[in-house]
């Protein structure tokens, strides 16, 4: 045996040497103690062979490190679901390499992304994380991302295996899916993933037809004993709830630490024969190889790249913004704006000065700074000539939920610093620890006392505004809220609630209403206490009293009126998109949907942005000339928005999910389980784009859809006309740019098949490929289509198998709008060895220098 074989390395990698002789030089104890995390956020080091702990990060749209401290910032990233939507496994794979870059700075080796999982409905509540609803588009997004992470040297994590698809009863609910489905569509990206090489696997909270996934067979076959996974299977945080089932299954890694079922009884039961001595050792086998390709077992290797200079940095967040932004609609082509022709814009919307650049949840970071739609659009104007006056206007009041203090209008009371004083104190309220904080939200003080009973946040706020504020503190256990010394809350609240982000990200805030006057400062002190297992998260957040929503909207309409072209920002918020739960519904809140109708009518150019992490209900959406959608687009949102509104950059992003008009038309809705803890995914293979065809029901925007500043002819469709199954082919589209400005273009190829044997989509994306032309340049997008495009998975043989016959092949813009076709003939298949690998699953091979083929253009 190579050392190659022994230690899995793919041809042409580093080879992984010793593995076996350093697993020789350990006893039980010491094998059995590598399995549980040494913390919440590292592994058992081991220096008997070199072995130093591993550091673990959440992710994907930033990398947090291991403290929750609003003062050690992160680059924020534009949300998965934009870098679906650029289509550009290039970009996605840069970013990819900044994250890297970004873990290297805070001393992670391994990232806890990219999520695979798909959008099955648009409800999901943490679709913001996953790339899309479509397995081909969210394989190919995820491989470029750790071929980008894992180019750095830092280990890429693929999750949530497998169908954690939805929010609703996550730890434990059961997701029913038949074979061929889980194949087809929700294994397919992690296959994809394996392809890619990534060094690491989450084990999703869920059960799969009844077992959980830490103790599922389908961590064996497929994902080891099929694909050929060779690293390290790490549970979510607190999935291992067991011990014999999941110690016996492929499941290696049980995260957090100290503690845990294996912690406690894995080493009594392998001394008991409970558990084979060899599965203990597969299990350690797969950790240091990890930490050897980290760079974590043995002689430290240097850093694989330099470090990447700011600008460059924030130059390549602002170029993703605009690569992933989706222009849904632009009527009379009233975008690009033109600065010299503006005399006056309105930006109007609670979203242009708030926006949100990220989803709420575990992989939540801090950023350092954020530039705001309003920021954006204001300096792309004061370079302009002459100078358009910019009017705000939030068009809503103020929201009545409460946000945590920031230092916009708190202080410490002890320093006079914005922000908060935070204190830990014992049981007699003797102070242990005390520290200045810049916001309310205290998800961990940065040190951990013994003996502290109780976390305080004190602050001293000046009220904007007179008349009854909504106070909250946000804790378990036993709570109060005092404001100027008079008692305003005061109770004990039980846990309730096993889900980690619940407990120690985002505790429910307890309420209470509190007169102040405008003007005069008061001081607010909030406590919480401590007690085992429900975290030490503290919130102390406030809302300001509600406004008169007729005059802000009528001061919107105003302002619209006047300008030349008004700006509406609108989106969702933590409460209705997170992680944690579910959505309820997909209309946006708080009245945005009626500021949008007023505006529209004030001024007949508006461009609507949306700020929203997944769809959402826009029942206006034919009334707006223009409307942009811009996701969660990280910290370098306003320049990246503002690029696009002023042709500085065009909107490259093409839908990764279908957006249905109004919610009952969408196909595929449920996200909660039945009464037995069950979530039948009925529909089968047809979700997204699939079960709108078989519906007949159009949606508003088709998967793909996304227009430019050009405008494109498809006028050639050629393919061959015969190919043998499980082999790859190519198809060329020619296509001519005959609009107005050098543009770029994503050519999706989808198949379908009439009179099959077999159930199959209506049509399903196979592949595509992005050309760029000048005006009146003509361009040749050369798709290539895996092996496996015309297969199925056979339920009775347990394999893929192919349908010999006719295949109608379908180019274009979007999953409905595909002008060419063509039909090619698939013969006998192939050598099965030929029926599988990275070509099969549509993914660049890890040989290849840049991973992606380019389009030829002419």
């Amino acid at each position: 045996m190579t050392d190659d074989e022994e230690s899995g390395a793919r041809p042409g990698t580093r080879p992984l040497d010793g593995i076996d002789a350093l697993l020789g030089g350990l006893d039980l104890g010491r094998k059995v103690r590598l399995l549980t995390g040494a913390s919440t956020w590292r592994t058992n080091r081991e220096p008997a062979v070199g072995l130093r702990s591993l550091t673990l990060s959440d992710g994907p749209a930033g990398v947090r490190g291991e403290t929750w401290d609003e003062r050690e910032t992160s680059l924020v990233l534009p949300s998965p679901t934009a870098l679906a939507a650029s289509w550009d496994e290039g970009l996605v794979a840069e970013l990819g390499a900044l994250l890297a870059a970004e873990a290297r700075r805070k001393g992670v080796d391994v990232l806890l992304a990219p999520t695979l999982n798909l959008h099955r409905s648009p409800l999901g509540g943490r679709h913001f994380e996953c790339f899309s609803e479509d397995p081909v588009l969210t394989g190919r997004t995820g491989a470029a991302l750790i071929r980008g992470i894992q180019s750095g040297g830092v280990a890429a994590t693929a999750k949530h295996f497998v169908a954690n698809d939805a929010e609703t009863d996550r730890l434990t609910a059961d997701v029913r899916v038949d074979e061929r489905t889980l194949h087809e569509v929700y294994l397919a990206p992690f296959e994809a993933a394996v392809e890619a090489g990534v060094w690491a696997v989450m084990s999703a909270y869920n059960k799969v037809d009844g077992v959980t996934l830490s103790a599922s067979p389908l961590l064996d076959r497929p994902l080891k004993n099929g694909w050929g996974f060779d690293g390290p299977v790490v549970s979510d945080w607190g999935a291992v709830r067991s011990l014999l089932e999941t110690a016996g299954a492929a499941q290696d890694l049980a995260m957090p630490g100290p503690d845990g079922p294996w912690a406690a009884g894995l080493l009594t039961a392998v001394e008991r024969g409970l558990i084979p001595v060899g599965v203990i050792d597969e299990k350690v086998r797969r950790l240091l190889r990890l930490a050897q390709r980290v760079g974590a077992l043995g002689e430290p290797r240097p850093a694989r790249r330099p470090a990447i200079p700011l600008a460059e940095q924030r130059g390549l967040l602002r170029r993703a913004v605009a690569a992933g932004s989706v222009l849904l609609r632009n009527d009379a082509d009233l975008l690009p704006l033109r600065p010299a022709r503006l005399r006056a814009v309105a930006v109007i919307g609670p979203r242009a000065t708030a926006v949100r650049v990220q989803g709420g949840g575990s992989a939540e970071v801090f950023p350092e700074s954020v530039v705001t739609p309003l920021e954006g659009i204001e300096e792309a104007l004061r370079r302009a000539e002459p100078r358009a006056t910019v009017t705000y206007r939030p068009g809503l009041p103020p929201s009545g939920l409460p946000r945590p203090l920031d230092r916009s209008w708190a202080r410490n009371p002890r320093t006079g610093e914005p922000g908060v004083l935070v204190r830990l104190l014992d049981g007699s309220g003797a102070e242990l620890h005390a520290e200045h904080r810049l916001s309310g939200r205290i998800v961990e003080p940065s040190v951990t006392v013994e003996g502290a009973a109780t976390v305080e946040i004190r602050a001293r706020v000046l009220p904007r505004a007179g008349g009854t504020w909504t106070w909250a503190v946000g804790g378990w256990g036993p709570i109060s809220l005092t404001v100027d010394g008079t008692a305003a809350l005061s109770g004990t609240f039980a846990l309730d609630s096993d889900d980690p982000t619940r407990v120690h990200v985002a505790p429910p805030l307890r309420c209470a209403s509190v007169e102040l006057t405008a003007g005069v400062e008061v001081e607010v002190v909030a406590r919480r206490g401590l007690a085992a297992d429900s975290g030490v998260a503290t919130v102390l957040a406030a809302a300001p009293p509600a406004g008169d929503a007729a005059a802000a909207l009528a001061q919107a309409v105003a302002a619209a009126r006047a300008a030349d072209v008004a700006v509406v920002v609108v989106g969702t918020t933590e409460e209705n998109e997170s992680e944690g739960h579910d959505r309820e519904t997909l209309a946006l809140p708080d009245g945005q949907d009626a500021l949008v109708r007023a505006v529209a009518r004030a001024n007949p150019r508006t461009v609507v942005i949306v700020n929203a992490g997944g769809p959402v209900a826009m029942p206006w959406h034919t009334g707006v000339p223009a409307l942009l959608l811009a996701w969660f687009p990280g910290q370098e949102a306003g320049h990246g928005i503002a690029d696009v509104l002023f042709g500085r950059a065009e909107p490259g992003g093409r839908l990764p999910t279908t957006w249905g008009t109004v919610q009952d038309d969408v196909p595929v809705l449920d996200t909660r389980p039945d009464r037995d803890g069950r979530l039948h995914y009925k529909e089968g293979l047809h979700i997204g784009y699939r079960a709108w065809l078989r519906s007949g029901t159009p949606p508003a925007y088709w998967f793909g859809h996304g227009l430019g500043y050009t405008r494109w002819e498809y006028e050639e469709l050629t393919a061959p006309a015969a190919v043998r199954a499980g082999e790859p082919f190519d198809v060329r589209v020619r296509l001519r740019n005959s609009g107005p400005r050098r543009g770029r273009e994503v050519v999706q190829l989808y198949l379908a098949r009439t009179g099959s044997t077999v159930e199959r989509p209506v049509r399903k994306l196979v592949g595509y490929a992005a050309v760029e032309a000048d005006p009146g340049g003509t361009a040749v997008a050369v798709v290539r289509v895996p092996g496996r495009a015309a297969a199925h998975w056979s339920v009775q043989q347990h394999r893929w198998e192919t349908e010999s016959g006719e295949y109608l092949l379908l180019a274009g813009r979007s999953a409905g709008d595909l002008p060419l076709g063509v039909t090619t003939t698939v013969g006998r298949p192939a050598d099965a060895a030929r029926h599988g690998g990275a070509e099969a699953l549509g993914v660049p091979n890890l040989q290849e220098d840049d991973g992606e083929r380019s389009p030829v253009v002419l």
